[in-house]
């Protein structure tokens, strides 16, 4: 799950994390009271999406009075930003982080992210901040500096000390990236992140560390823990599609093909993509339906695919073990009967009760097209959509 970067911001006061003074607002006027309460002589209007790129795409202004705060704001507020993560159709933006500005020395990159290669939390640091970190990963792999933090024994001192060194820190700036790395790694484990990135992290000329701009993502599956968490959750930010699957927890994915897919198993699920992929298709979708999945969350999940403009057939792919086969096709013909089948439709059943699933698809009125294995179900569902695209 992402947050905006006001509510990272607040998350960052809690772990005794430096950052600039900021307020939200929500129109012109806000703004510019925003910036006549702040101190400074410059100030940085921000939009608040969850997409990066967002200075490149025009998504930062700065302003030195109301009045600039307030113009700036004008323009932003109802703005569709079109960075990178956002892909062509945009993000609207509804709210703006006005923060007061800085003195800045030197620029930083720092971070933490989940190393499932190797079970733990690492840092990953660059003594140039404020770019594209991935570029300098390609073009500069030395740069980038990368500390692994034991979850037996935890984040150790001398271990940012020997970060600050090789960043160009010394005397206080050392010391306080101490802090700040122990305040974040607090921040990682209590509150289950998937990544906290600081970019840039800056010495300003008074020889303060500061996080200018954070970003943080949390582990989905350990939301239940945090309710804290879960009711900072912006959902005009998400695909509405993605919003009303997660409500029947289903994991769907927006992808950018025709073909959508309902698959029960990730692993399945992504050889199912590799063989759409191999006939010539593109999937238009991640769905994974789960093992436990019962027939309400069927009937969901192919309203959700039906729905979808860009899907010109639909491929489901269910090996039955939890999920029984006659439950999965008692909640296809439901779906069909409540929003109709206007795309071709392919069904490959395999496991428990298959046999019985297939008599219940089988019924007639239902053009309903069964597949014998997932290379069969795949080669066929990217021919009748290649047919319709003729």
């Amino acid at each position: 799950m992402k947050i905006h970067e006001h509510q990272a911001r607040d998350l960052l006061t809690l772990y005794n994390v430096k950052h600039p003074n900021f307020e939200l607002v929500f129109s012109p006027e806000e703004a510019a009271r925003a910036v006549h309460e702040l101190t400074g002589e410059l100030f940085v209007i921000k939009a608040q999406i969850h997409a990066g790129g967002r200075g490149k795409a025009g998504g930062v202004k700065f302003a030195r009075n109301p009045k600039e705060a307030y113009d700036a704001a004008k323009e932003l507020i109802g703005k569709t930003l079109v960075t990178p993560q956002t892909g062509p159709q945009g993000k609207l933006v509804r709210r703006l982080l006005v923060s007061e500005g800085c003195n800045i020395a030197k620029e930083y990159y720092f971070s933490m992210v989940m190393d499932s290669d190797n079970a733990q939390v690492s840092i990953i640091a660059c003594a140039e901040g404020g770019v594209e970190i991935e570029e300098v990963a390609a073009s500069e792999p030395d740069k980038i500096l990368r500390i692994g933090i034991d979850p037996g024994i935890g984040l150790r001192d001398f271990q940012i000390r020997d970060l600050a060194i090789l960043m160009g820190l010394q005397g206080e700036a050392a010391a306080e990236l101490i802090n700040i790395a122990k305040g974040l790694y607090k921040l990682f484990v209590e509150k289950d992140c998937s990544l906290v990135e600081i970019n840039p992290l800056v010495l300003t000329c008074e020889g303060q560390l500061m996080a200018i701009d954070v970003k943080m993502d949390f582990d989905p599956n350990a939301l239940f823990r945090h309710p804290e968490l879960i009711a900072l959750r912006d959902t005009d930010e998400e695909d509405p599609k993605e919003v009303e699957a997660s409500a029947y927890d289903l994991n769907y994915i927006s992808l950018t093909g025709n073909i959508g897919c309902m698959v029960n198993g990730a692993g399945l699920a992504m050889a199912t993509m590799d063989t759409i992929h191999h006939f010539g298709g593109v999937p238009a979708n991640f769905l994974d339906v789960g093992g436990g999945a019962n027939k309400e969350m069927i009937v969901a999940a192919f309203r959700i695919l039906n729905s979808d403009h860009n899907v010109k057939g639909i491929f489901i792919n269910i090996f039955g073990g939890i999920l029984r086969c006659d439950i999965l096709a008692q909640g296809i013909v439901d779906a069909v009967m409540e929003v109709g089948l206007r795309r071709p439709l392919v069904v490959r059943l395999e496991g428990t009760n298959a046999e019985l699933g297939k008599e219940i698809l089988s019924r007639p009125g239902f053009q309903i097209i069964p597949a014998e294995s997932m290379a069969d179900g795949a080669e066929k569902i990217v021919a009748l959509v290649a047919q319709m695209e003729v």
